[in-house]
Parts: structure tokens; C-alpha cells; sequence
């Protein structure tokens, strides 16, 4: 196969596996004891399930409506509630309840809130030839998040959200509204990188002015320092997957990039490991914070390089934040496989509109 033709393909799969990596943990989204999810779905979760009504570790009550972070007094200045009156308009009930499911109502198939911002910003690069401009996004991005009706299925948003939309209200520019809270270092800022990365570099951006863009883009929601550190060792992964040699196998590329990143060697630990609960929740916590969930991602992508919906499917059933985890491992694995799970890939919802995004993308780059 020529290699733009196998680039293509590897970038194409890349963007779909996110998409299924995400709806596939969506029903047990952020269960921190993996048997609960076993107890809900028996033999775990197969395929695309819906959202439960009940939540058995659910501590969305606990979390502010007015701003970033837990609940606690209201930041800024007294005006609108973030949650039910600025975004998720129609929402704001079911975040008082107890066990309620953070992800409320949507059905098999359907992605997070996350995965339809990695939409908009594939709809504006699409737009402006494969090429990123910020306030192109942060506008789409605005208008995405306070449309009434609702163009997501979501009902939670993460603490980034809630805390830029804290800021956009106090009167802060967009390009600011970046808020610091407990969790801004976490795997959710990798979610919408994936795409930038893959449509300038088939652009022909150079790999330097990628990390660059990136840097700016994860700094609109996201400003964390070792964040950054670990997007750039992201970018560098994604790129070396996207462009290697046909011969070149993806399990010594991650093992590289692991080692590079975070002093993990995979090759030695994998001997000692009986299961994926060793790593994933034992080893590693299965909780958002990037200095978990990054060594977590790269330990499946290391085992499962060759097999996507086996570690898809692994990721979903070890539960904390398996949907951000999966959007990334998702990529991770479309690019080493070139392919994606076609089975899970065509449970998704909105997967006539995806294609046309997806290829509407590549289009844009003259792929």
C-alpha cells in the first residue's frame, strides 16, 4: 500500500476508535470498583450499553454548579448558575440526586460531551483547510455549549467546563477562561488533541509548529504545566505512529515513548503483570489525574497494539475515568492497527454524521 495511502488510513481509524472508545465506557463512566460494573452488565460490558439510571459511585451531587471543582461557595460575580442556566440548560435536576449517572439518559451508542467537542473542532479545522485557529474554536466551542436546545445528549459537564464558563461570565476573554481547580491535570485535556495533530501534520505543518498549536489549544481549558509536558509526549506518540515505516511495529514505538515520557518500561513490567486490574487501579489509579491515567493508557496501548477492541474493551471494564481514557487509547490503537472495530464502530449513534465529519476532515487535507 503507498504510504500516503496507509497514512490516510491510519488517521481515519485514529479519529473513529476515539469515538468508540468513549461511547463504549459511557454507561459505566467513573465506577471505581470494576465489580460493580460486572453486577450492572453480566460479563461486563460487550458492546454499546446505555446509561443506567442508577450510579453506585456516584459523587456528581458533590460537584459545583457555579463553577469549577466540588460544591462550595459561588466564585465571581453573583449572576447566572453555570450548570442549568449558562450550559446544560434543561440538566441542572439531576445533579442534586444522589447516584445519579453523570452521563443521565443518553442511549447505546451515544458519545460524551468530550467526544462532541472533538466534533466542533474537527468541523472547524475541516472549515479552515486542516488548519487550527483558536478563536474559530472557541467560538464553536461557546455556541456548542450554551445552545438551547441542546446539541449534546450530555448531562455533566467536567470541572474545565464549568470553570470557563465561570470566567466567560465574570467578563474574562475567552482565550482566558482557562480555570485551575483539583482536576485540571487530567486525561480529559488530551481528549480534542488527537485531530489537530493528525490534520496539520497531513497538512504539512511541521512537527514543531504542531506541538506548538497544541500547547495553545490545551491552554484554552486546560492550563496545567506537566499537562503540557505530557500533551507534547502525546503529540510525539501520535506522530510516530501516524507516519512509521510499514515494518516498524507500534509496541516498540510505545515502549519508546513511554520510557521517554515517564521512565515506564513496559517490556519489564509486563511479565509481572496476572491482569489489567494489576495496573489499571492497583499499580496506577483508574481516577482522572493525569499522572495515573497517561501510564495507565500507555500500559493497554503497549498490550493491546494489535487487538483495538479487546483493549477498548478492557479499558471500558476496569471503570474511574475509562471514557477519557478510551478516546485516547482509541487513537493510540486506530493508528498502530490502521483499522478500527467495525462491530462498535457502526453502534454508534451518530456514526452517518461522524463518517461525513471524519472525511470531510481528510478531505481537507487533501487526504
Amino acid at each position: 500500500m503507498p504510504e500516503t495511502r496507509i497514512n490516510q488510513q491510519r488517521a481515519r481509524a485514529a479519529l473513529q476508535s476515539l469515538f468508540v472508545g468513549d461511547a463504549l465506557a459511557m454507561p459505566v463512566h467513573w465506577y471505581y470498583n470494576p465489580m460493580d460494573i460486572y453486577r450492572q452488565f453480566r460479563g461486563g460490558i460487550q458492546k454499546m450499553e446505555a446509561a443506567p439510571t442508577h450510579h453506585p459511585s456516584s459523587i456528581m451531587s458533590l460537584h459545583s454548579t457555579s463553577q469549577g471543582g466540588r460544591s462550595g461557595a459561588r466564585g465571581g460575580k453573583p449572576g447566572r448558575e453555570i450548570v442549568g442556566e449558562v450550559i446544560l440548560k434543561g440538566r441542572r435536576q439531576y445533579w442534586g440526586k444522589a447516584n445519579s449517572h453523570y452521563h443521565h439518559g443518553m442511549q447505546a451508542g451515544e458519545n460524551t460531551l468530550n467526544a462532541h467537542c472533538v466534533r466542533v473542532l474537527m468541523r472547524c479545522l475541516a472549515e479552515n483547510g486542516g488548519h487550527y485557529d483558536k478563536d474559530s474554536f472557541l467560538a464553536a466551542y461557546i455556541e456548542l455549549m450554551t445552545a438551547e436546545p441542546a446539541r449534546h445528549p450530555d448531562t455533566y459537564a467536567e470541572s474545565w467546563h464549568r470553570g470557563f464558563f465561570a470566567n466567560l461570565e465574570a467578563g474574562k476573554p475567552a482565550d482566558q477562561c482557562g480555570a485551575v481547580t483539583h482536576d485540571t491535570a487530567s486525561i480529559g485535556g488530551l481528549v480534542s488533541i488527537a485531530p489537530i495533530v493528525i490534520a496539520e501534520r497531513l497538512a504539512g505543518t511541521t512537527l514543531d509548529d504542531v506541538q506548538a498549536i497544541c500547547h495553545q489549544h490545551l491552554y484554552l481549558t486546560h492550563p496545567d504545566d506537566y499537562l503540557a509536558k505530557v500533551c507534547r509526549d502525546y503529540v510525539g506518540l501520535l506522530d510516530a505512529l501516524l507516519f512509521r515505516q510499514e515494518g516498524d511495529d507500534p509496541a516498540t514505538l510505545i515502549s519508546t515513548w513511554s520510557k521517554r515520557s515517564i521512565s515506564l518500561q513496559l517490556s519489564e513490567i509486563m511479565p509481572k503483570i496476572h491482569n489489567d486490574n494489576d495496573v489499571v487501579g492497583k499499580l496506577f489509579s483508574s481516577a482522572c489525574y493525569i499522572t495515573d491515567s497517561w501510564p495507565s493508557v500507555l500500559y493497554l496501548a503497549y498490550k493491546y497494539c494489535h487487538d483495538l477492541e479487546a483493549g477498548l474493551l478492557s479499558n471500558t471494564n476496569l471503570g474511574g475515568d475509562n471514557v477519557h481514557r478510551g478516546a485516547v487509547l482509541g487513537v493510540i490503537l486506530g493508528l498502530a492497527i490502521a483499522g478500527t472495530s467495525d462491530a462498535l464502530y457502526e453502534q454508534l449513534k451518530d456514526r452517518q454524521e461522524l463518517d461525513g465529519e471524519i472525511t470531510a476532515l481528510m478531505d481537507a487535507v487533501g487526504a
